[in-house]
């Protein structure tokens, strides 16, 4: 449906956004992503990209920002996952280590290690309703959240397994970490956030590890910090 100028476009726009928050324009894109073409031919490839339901503008005169198509897209296609560093990841072992024989503990750690290391706000559940947070602050950091009902909303589902379970349960299939992005998780406040999560089974337990932020995260940092962090509660979690 898109052709090799408009998915290289739309990547481009995607990464600047996850690097900026702001909106993207015709000339900073052509300037800084090299792209062999005028403004004019960029801004006419944004308004098909429009058309086709990939980026929006929030008024007339602004930038383009992609939409929950375009993430989409970005997450199935086009994205590539950084490898954790080596450090990064004996220093999450080392801290969950020494909990591994108390759940709620070992839970607690996890979702503070997850919050440091992706900036994002950080969940970790138990099949039996048993729910733990770390990180409420960094969705301070993102002007998504700036609005007071914004992080309201967040906060609520905080506090209610049964909506957390709703949104894992209407995430759509994929693999081991899935991401549930801003009007799939049917809660009108967090339309421009998305929730990335895994399940995680180990010995007489499972539930899920998660991270809430804005759709603009970045997925290629967050996606195997996640996926680090399920792989270590299912390793450690062998001894509950």
């Amino acid at each position: 449906m898109l052709s090799e100028r408009q998915i290289q476009l739309l990547q481009a726009i995607i990464n600047q956004y996850i690097d900026s928050a702001e909106p993207v324009g015709s000339v900073e894109i052509v300037k800084k992503h090299n792209f062999r073409c005028s403004p004019a031919t960029i801004r006419n490839e944004m308004a098909k990209l429009i058309d086709l339901g990939f980026l929006e503008m929030l008024h007339t005169s602004s930038g383009r920002i992609p939409t929950k198509m375009a993430y989409r897209l970005y997450l199935e296609e086009l994205m590539e996952e950084n490898e954790l560093p080596v450090l990064q990841e004996v220093a999450m072992k080392q801290r969950l280590w020494g909990n591994r024989f108390q759940l709620e503990k070992l839970l607690r750690e996890t979702v503070l290690s997850l919050a440091e290391n992706t900036k994002l706000l950080s969940i970790a559940t138990t099949n039996d309703g048993f729910v733990t947070n770390a990180g409420a602050v960094n969705v301070l950091d993102n002007k998504e959240f700036w609005d007071i009902d914004v992080a309201r909303a967040a906060l609520v589902l905080l506090d209610s397994y049964e909506l957390l379970d709703k949104v894992f349960q209407t995430a759509p299939f994929g693999e081991d970490v899935r991401c549930v992005i801003e009007e799939e998780m049917g809660l009108e406040k967090l339309n421009k956030c998305t929730l990335v999560f895994a399940t995680y089974n180990s010995g007489k337990t499972s539930g899920h590890i998660a991270v809430l932020g804005p759709s603009r995260m970045n997925y290629s940092k967050v996606i195997p910090t996640l996926r680090y962090a399920k792989n270590l509660l299912e390793e450690l979690g062998g001894t509950w």
